[in-house]
């Protein structure tokens, strides 16, 4: 049997967040057309049975495989961002092979012939709109490529929406790539379309070592089923506001009840599940269009988000959402780092590390008097 960690790294919107749900065959990760819609890696659990060697199939062996999905890459400018790039090294530190993932519906930077400098200052009046973006994307394929660069291990190029293309780019992609790194392979997929994933986890599988399961064999994931759950709130405030409120909010879970057996009740409904969430936006304008009009907007985000919950939990769900205001936190380090679910669970450990302590003392206390 085979073990080990894949990272999946790329610029934002690359698909990395669909790859990994489309492997897990679940959803995991959020999904949404917006960049940056990933804030913190997530760790994701595959099984791949073993598959025997026949004459027309070369087989592949038994493998444990931790999917590490990762925020985009990109040039961090806020307290958030640079916390968003730490979460990318991290996962960059602890890794067998690593997936980057490219987005081959971004146009590739044009071969300029060379020009004297007049006719590079004429060029430069006349840039067109579409020469602008295909030089920020050159930038921001660079800075990317040079997180690649300083790596150790296998680095797969995995060139992804390639059902968006005709299959003649192919080659010149796969040259424009070749040209910039040396990669250990290079698979042209689909995550949306589910193509070309048999053969990524093929070569995958067989860059990795020998070894034992890191994780339980139905364990889907480390994360927890309450930071899952904010993240689905997120997604829903995502999809269903404009430019501005997406990036500014953040979810935390303030109350996750579960029920004390998952058996239905006796009128044969499931047993509920109580949440309250905390939505933190930066400005009070911010607030006033989570909430909407009558609270329209901030039902409307209740109800998508409920509906994804329960499937998540497999109980009913009673839902509380709430609006806050925190100025500025994304430029906040101790607020962006208090949003991570591994701190806010070893928060939760101390907080009932104390109760108990306090129990047994009221306990100790309360047998003394007595005697």
């Amino acid at each position: 049997m085979r073990s080990g960690f894949i990272s999946i790294v790329g610029r934002p919107n690359a698909g990395k967040s669909t790859l990994l749900n489309a492997l897990l065959g679940q959803k995991l990760a959020i999904v949404t057309h917006k960049p940056q819609t990933t804030r913190t890696r997530i760790q994701g659990v595959l099984e791949l049975p073993v598959r025997k060697k026949t004459k027309t199939d070369a087989g592949r062996a038994a493998a444990q495989i931790v999917l590490v999905d990762t925020p985009g890459v990109h040039k961090p400018e806020t307290q958030l961002d640079r916390r968003m790039m730490q979460e990318v090294h991290d996962a960059l530190e602890s890794r067998d092979v690593v997936w980057f993932l490219v987005d081959v519906t971004h146009r590739l930077p044009e071969v300029r012939k060379p020009q004297t400098s007049e006719e590079f200052a004429e060029a430069r009046k006349v840039r067109t709109l579409g020469q602008h973006r295909r030089m920020l994307s050159k930038a921001e394929d660079d800075f990317a490529l040079q997180l690649v660069k300083k790596l150790d291990c296998p680095v797969i190029l995995v060139l992804n929406k390639m059902d968006a293309l005709p299959k003649t780019a192919l080659l010149p992609l796969m040259a424009h790539w070749a040209a910039l790194h040396t990669f250990a392979d290079v698979i042209p997929i689909s995550a949306k379309k589910r193509e070309g994933l048999e053969l990524l986890l093929d070569k995958s599988t067989a860059l990795l070592s020998e070894g034992q399961r890191y994780f339980p064999k139905d364990q889907l994931t480390d994360q927890p089923e309450r930071f899952l759950v904010a993240e689905l709130i997120r997604e829903k405030i995502l999809l269903l506001t404009g430019e501005e409120v997406p990036y500014a909010a953040a979810v935390i879970i303030e109350k996750f009840e579960e029920p004390a057996s998952l058996k239905k009740t006796k009128d044969g409904k499931l047993p509920v599940t109580k949440i309250a969430a905390a939505i933190y936006v930066e400005r009070t304008g911010q607030k006033a269009i989570l909430i909407g009009k009558q609270g329209e907007m901030l039902k409307k985000i209740g109800t998508a988000a409920r509906k994804d919950i329960e499937g998540l939990l497999g109980t009913r769900v009673f839902l509380e959402l709430f609006v806050k205001v925190q100025e500025e936190w994304r430029a906040s380090r101790g607020f962006v780092e208090d949003l991570d679910w591994r701190r806010q669970l070893e928060q939760m450990a101390e907080i009932q590390h104390r109760n108990n302590k306090l129990a047994e003392s009221r306990g100790a206390l309360v047998k003394h008097e007595e005697e």
